[in-house]
């Protein structure tokens, strides 16, 4: 297992994960892009996540599925979590260590024409997405 540490913009927030997972995917769904202004780039972290000063996170019910959180300091996106599986799927520019490999695109139909990755991925629409990762 390899451990790696997330911070928060102002560092009153510290996650330490507990994972083997190098990968990193984009979400262009639009609950994401307006949640941060652009696709979410993030690492899916499984269950073992540690949270520092837990008092310093605010928890969003963003759907009946998922919870999202930031720092109620200094406003950065903690993590997106789904609430069944307690799946932790944080931001990659949160990680000290920025050793990812960009292997996954989802909600690729949701994409807007305005951008464009050049990296080859594999690329799931909404309905590939809950086909794949539905409970």
């Amino acid at each position: 297992m390899t451990q790696r540490t997330a911070r928060c913009l102002c560092g009153e927030v510290t996650l330490s994960v507990s994972s083997n997972n190098n990968e990193m995917s984009v979400c262009h769904c639009r609950t994401c892009r307006q949640w941060g202004g652009g696709p979410l780039m993030a690492v899916h972290c499984g269950t073992n996540v540690g949270i520092s000063h837990e008092k310093n996170v605010t928890l969003y019910n963003s759907s009946d599925w998922a919870e999202r959180a930031f720092c109620n300091s200094c406003g950065t996106h903690l993590f997106y979590r789904l609430k069944g599986v307690n799946e932790h799927i944080i931001p990659a520019g949160l990680f000290e260590q920025q050793d990812f490999h960009f292997s996954e695109q989802i909600f690729i139909d949701k994409k807007p024409s305005f951008y464009e990755f050049s990296n080859q991925t594999d690329c799931l629409t909404e309905q590939q997405v809950f086909e794949k990762y539905a409970p």
